[in-house]
Formats: structure tokens, sequence, C-alpha cells
């Protein structure tokens, strides 16, 4: 039903205060983004060196739905955790069948369909599941073009083995003459 977690969303008042530490000073990549005007708020997804991922949430108003949780939470703080599902439709059913109530089912045109678990129903963490492909919101240097696992850099030392993620974008693995020599032996084993 899920095949891992996508990223956790931090609420924020203070927006430049809050991309200035997590890009500037931790080294955040910025990935997609966009203002939603329909529920008055502003998104922001940022990539770690493993891909792992973060959202910052901020509201573009003095009302919407992030005001109640900003006013508990003065600073911003852990909004919600994002779960990624291979199928919507079937995660619903599985809640269904086992009588977890959720809200909020949207379709964003094909790319983004999601539902969310209130935290009164998911031990005090609001979570979000959603239906999407990754690579849609990394940062295009850090995906690789469509079809395309792997590729190889040679270098002093031996090569930088790229390899597509599971979660979108691409992780790297340095690996010296021995461990190539014993992985085109482990490979070779296979066939």
């Amino acid at each position: 039903m899920i095949s891992r977690i996508d990223h956790i969303s931090i609420a924020v008042k203070d927006y430049p205060e809050a991309l200035y530490f997590f890009k500037d000073i931790l080294g955040a990549v910025t990935g997609a983004g966009a203002q939603n005007n329909d529920m008055k708020y502003h998104w922001q997804i940022f990539s770690f060196g493993d891909l792992s991922r973060l959202e910052l949430i901020t509201p573009l108003e003095e009302k919407t739905f992030l005001t109640k949780f900003l006013n508990k939470n003065k600073n911003g703080g852990l909004h919600h955790i994002s779960l990624q599902t291979p199928d919507i439709q079937n995660a619903i059913r599985k809640l269904e069948d086992h009588d977890i109530p959720y809200f909020g089912y949207n379709e964003y045109g094909d790319f983004w369909k999601e539902i969310f678990i209130h935290p009164k129903d998911a031990f005090g963490v609001l979570i979000q599941i959603a239906e999407f492909n990754p690579d849609d919101w990394l940062d295009k240097s850090l995906v690789f073009p469509k079809g395309q696992k792997w590729a190889v850099i040679k270098n002093n030392e031996g090569c930088t083995l790229n390899l597509a993620h599971p979660g979108g974008g691409k992780i790297k693995l340095k690996l010296n003459r021995s461990e190539i020599k014993n992985l085109i032996s482990d490979l070779e084993k296979l066939y």
C-alpha cells in the first residue's frame, strides 16, 4: 500500500528565515514549489544528499488552513508526513476495510492524487497519502532522463556509479578499482 515516506512538511510563519536555514545553512537543494491561491499558501520541496525531502509550507494570508496550527506553534513545526502510494484507490480501500477514516481526497490533474488521515486517527500525526511520480517534484539536475536507470563516470580512483533512486532522482556511489572488479564479477555470476 505504501511505497515509502516521501517528505515531511514543516509549516512556518517566517518563510525567508526558514528558506535561509534549510537551503543556505543546511544545504538543501530546491525542487518544485508553487503558490496555491485557492488554499492561500505557498509550498516548496527541498532535497538533501540521499534525496530525503522536506516541504516548507507558509500561509499567503492571515486566515488559511494553517492559521490554527501556526497559532498553536508560534515558530512553526512538523505539519504532516507524506507517504507515497502506487495506487490511491487501493490505499482508500485498505483504509475503509480497516475502518480508518480519511478526508480531503483531491486530484490535481494526472500528476497528484491525495487523501489525509487526521492526527486523532494516526497517533498524533497528520498523514498525507499521495499517488504521484517523485521525479516530477525534484530539481531536474537530480533526475535521469526518462528510461535511464544508471550512469558510470570514470575518475582517477575508479568510478562514480549513479543509480536511479526508487523515490525519484539518483544516488551516487563511489567505487574504487577493486570494488568495480568485484561488482563486475558479481554481475557476471548472474548469467
